[in-house]
């Protein structure tokens, strides 16, 4: 194709050739075809999905293989959606390279929350030919009333890193968006990107919309991952959740090279912050080498960390899921991921940190804090090997993200009501949009309600008559049974909406600020709410000081005194994928195998002191200690069994059962099966649970044993299993807190506007969850089929209890064999259960002292210490 001569010409320029999946993305895109491209991270999916668009771009302005041309009017053609602003400068970077050294007369604009007020005005009055942004800033791009101009000439979407968008509400968001540009362009093209998913003709289908048939291209490119374990010298019987972790950082700083860039990975913000003031005390020689991001804080120091590793000044970074996605950092070498990564999806995105090139190996060293993770690696090594990966699955009808678009389209161009219900079922999340749904919400936003009508501040939408041609005349009124549109007039409405659009609520943040000087980042008020002022906290790895907390700013000043004090970020916890549940079931089900084999006759081949032959894995050799043990007092369950454990100790009658589901699961488990046996002999039981199973702990002397064999079909049945699951846990405050995110969504409720003041020194937080708690009572009361109250208890029974999982669950259970042992004391699998439930009652520093007791006791017990 002539159009692709340009193209082939910088390749060739660079020492270059287009791979193969490079080409056949340009050609399909310049057929005007739609879909999705995956390929491993660092192969070039980028460049294979711009360059078609590019082509297009340079063959409007009559750009040759030669560089000649007349240029372009301004004005947006080509729209590129990612989900981190800090991908936006790599993208930006990554498309200025070509267009710079070809001399095109292409403009590329970045647009988010960090653009200043002067670059989004001249972005408006003469848009460049390439955009970044985020869903938000669209979003709120389309709250414009110019936004059909500025979007009249776009031919192209790229949706960067899809699978980060897909499973989330900014997803749903992004498909709704999408939907109105496809009604303004019928011959858009969409084109997603993405290096990690698994269901990748549902990923394709979502982001081109109902109606489009999308073309998948795909590479038979594999990128290496080599992951190393870093290996205790000595693994007891008795493992818990930071037995090895920060008390092996000696082994991790031994197998560090200063000269080698590293980013450390961590699951959450609380564990970033402690091993990076570990690493500041373990290797003072590293100050200025070593550096901490996350998302809490504030973006100037992010940017200049993500500077300062291209450039090749920061040697070691500490890091959580901010640097996981698309950014490119090829100085880097190694990663270290510390603690299981609980998802095979996550750590390849972050192994795709390292050799960030194509043909690169990614080298991950692994660093356990417990040793029960060492099956989670092992486990994950084969899974990869396999070429496994999870799924991920848009959210269904949230009606709360269309809620705010309606409004945002509004507050823009305006919407005839016939015309968007087509273009929002034409979003695969949307497609089984109910009339009465719709209707519902149309009747929300115009009256407030059943509810709410009495309030002008919820009565948002108007209707403006639609003049002969369709056009909407915002100024007038249509008359009785004519056609209309909606839009918003009151100017305070549309300000408020535009200043919340895209709310994803966490726990309301405040902002960390030195007393006189630069703002560190942001944590969540019920941390700042525990502190006292002189109280010292770590953050942002520094020493600071609680002065006091001023309109949701707490200010702080530096000092030398030493704390252990980390701020805690709510949504901390991972849990296990399916996925690798079902790996990590396999891989027990193994080790049980090749411990069994010697007893079935002792001459196959085995020699005193060699592990059996199924401990294929250095991780599952290092741990056979562990796992006899653990066979020794019980057994280790295989794939098609179910391991339950009764015994008694000095707190009461204990019940361990290890379904090897995920944290999140057995949490439903354990309280569904705490409330059916209660119901046969009442009794306080209490729940514990972590990844492998749960605990369940009753008064000494409770009959486990005789209600399981009596009624232990109940603990299975799923013929009431949501109303059984309403009953075990408070769901009307679990649906109470999902609302709060639902109505800041829907705009039921704001933060409010910057630099607003509270009275009655009511914080803007509390104000705000007294506002949600309060609609939410009165839409139980007065309007109980609100169709937000549906939705939030939907999300709890389907996100946060995960129902379809849990049955899934149950129905496996169901079939595999139960097998019942009665161990004299809680055994290696049991062990971090108990911990488990000491950590929710007991302080740091009281649980480690409790812990080496509860160690010593058992050992002493056992007659090994």
């Amino acid at each position: 194709m002539k159009q692709l001569a340009p193209i082939e010409a910088w390749f060739a320029q660079q020492g270059w050739r287009p791979l193969p999946f490079q080409r056949r993305s340009w050609r399909a895109h310049l057929r005007g075809e739609s879909g999705l491209i995956q390929v491993p991270t660092g192969s070039g999916k980028t460049y294979a999905a711009v360059m078609g668009p590019i082509a297009n771009l340079l063959a409007e302005a009559g750009v040759t293989e030669r560089g000649s041309g007349q240029g372009l009017t301004p004005g947006i053609r080509l729209l590129v959606l990612t989900p981190l602003r800090a991908l936006s400068r790599d993208l930006a970077l990554a498309l200025q390279q070509p267009i710079e050294a070809m001399d095109w007369p292409i403009r590329v604009g970045i647009r988010h929350g960090d653009t200043t007020t002067s670059e989004r005005t001249r972005q408006l009055r003469s848009p460049p030919q390439i955009l970044i942004t985020t869903p938000e800033s669209l979003a709120l791009l389309l709250s414009n009333a110019k936004a059909p101009q500025l979007f009249g000439q776009l031919q192209a979407v790229v949706l960067d890193e899809w699978h980060e968008l897909m499973g989330s509400k900014r997803g749903s968001q992004a498909e709704l968006c999408l939907g109105w540009l496809r009604a303004l362009r019928p011959m858009l093209r969409t084109w997603a990107l993405s290096a990690t998913i698994g269901n990748l003709e549902e990923a394709a289908q979502v982001a081109v919309g109902v109606g489009t048939v999308p073309t998948l291209i795909t590479a038979p490119l594999r990128r290496g991952t080599a992951i190393r374990s870093l290996l205790p010298e000595a693994i007891d019987g008795f493992p818990w959740a930071g037995h090895l972790g920060l008390r092996m950082y000696e082994e991790l700083v031994a197998a560090l090279d200063p000269a080698i860039t590293t980013l450390l990975f961590t699951n959450t913000r609380n564990q970033a912050e402690r091993w990076h003031q570990c690493l500041r005390f373990a290797c003072p020689e590293l100050e200025g080498s070593l550096a901490l991001h996350h998302s809490a804080i504030d973006r100037a120091e992010r940017e200049a960390i993500e500077a300062g590793v291209k450039a090749g000044q920061l040697r070691w970074v500490v890091a959580t899921s901010s640097l996981d996605l698309g950014v490119d950092f090829q100085p880097v070498e190694r990663v270290v991921q510390i603690g299981s990564a609980k998802n095979l999806a996550r750590l390849l995105q972050r192994a795709g940190r390292s050799a960030h090139t194509p043909g690169g190996t990614a080298q991950v060293l692994f660093m356990p804090t417990n040793a029960l993770e060492l099956l989670e690696v092992s486990a994950m090594r084969r899974g990869l090997a396999e070429g496994l990966v999870e799924t991920r699955r848009p959210p269904g009808l949230p009606l709360d993200v269309l809620l705010q678009h309606l409004v945002s389209l509004a507050c823009g161009p305006g919407f005839v009501p016939e015309r968007e219900l087509r273009v929002v079922r034409s979003c695969w999340s949307y497609r089984h949009l109910s009339d009465a749904d719709w209707a519902w919400c149309l009747r929300f936003l115009e009256q407030g309600g059943e509810c709410l009508g009495a309030y002008p501040r919820y009565r948002k939408l108007q209707r403006a008559a639609l003049a002969p041609g369709g056009q909407i005349d915002r100024d007038a009124t249509p008359a009785p049974g004519d056609p209309f549109a909606y839009v918003v007039r009151e100017a305070a409405i549309a300000r408020l909406h535009r200043l919340n659009i895209g709310t994803i609520t966490a726990d309301r943040a405040v902002t960390v600020r030195f007393v006189r000087g630069a703002v560190l980042g942001h944590v969540e008020e019920a941390f700042i709410g525990r502190l006292k002022p002189g109280d010292v906290f770590f953050f942002a790895g520094r020493q600071l000081e609680f002065v006091r907390l001023r309109q949701m700013t707490a200010q702080v000043k530096a000092t030398t005194r030493k704390s252990s004090t980390v701020p805690a970020w709510a949504g901390g916890q991972l849990a296990l994928s399916d996925l690798l549940s079902r790996q990590l079931r396999q891989e027990l089900h193994r080790c049980a195998e090749a411990l069994a084999a010697p007893a079935d006759g002792l001459g196959g081949g085995q020699s005193d002191g060699d592990p059996p032959a199924g401990l294929d894995s250095p991780e599952l050799r290092a741990l056979e200690p562990l796992l006899r043990r653990q066979a020794d007092l019980s057994r280790l369950p295989r794939s098609d069994e179910l391991l339950v454990e009764l015994c008694e100790s000095r707190e009461g009658s204990h019940l361990f059962a290890y379904p090897l589901e995920g944290r999140f699961v057995h949490e439903g488990l354990g309280f569904l099966w705490a409330w059916r046996l209660a119901r046969h002999r009442p009794s306080t039981i209490t729940v514990s649970v972590n990844d492998y199973g749960l605990e369940l702990l009753a008064p000494r002397g409770y009959p486990f044993a005789e209600l399981l064999e009596l009624h232990g079909e109940m603990l299975l049945d799923q013929q009431q299993l949501e109303a059984d699951l309403e009953q075990a846990v408070n769901l009307s405050e679990l649906c109470r807190r999902r609302f709060r995110a639902i109505a800041q969504i829907s705009g039921l409720v704001h933060n409010g506007q910057p630099g607003q003041a509270r009275g009655g020194g009511q914080s803007q937080g509390g104000q705000l969850q007294i506002s949600a708690v309060l609609l939410f009572d009165v839409f139980q009361k007065h309007e109980p089929g609100h169709r937000l109250l549906v939705q939030a208890r939907r999300e709890v029974i389907e996100q946060q209890l995960e129902l379809p999982r849990l049955a899934a669950a149950l129905q496996r259970l169901a079939d595999s064999r139960w097998q019942l042992e009665t161990p004299r004391r809680p055994g290696p699998l049991a062990f971090p259960l108990l911990v488990e439930r000491l950590n929710s009652r007991l302080s740091n520093e009281s649980l480690l002292e409790r812990v080496q007791r509860l160690v010593r006791e058992a050992q002493r017990a056992e007659g090994v210490g």
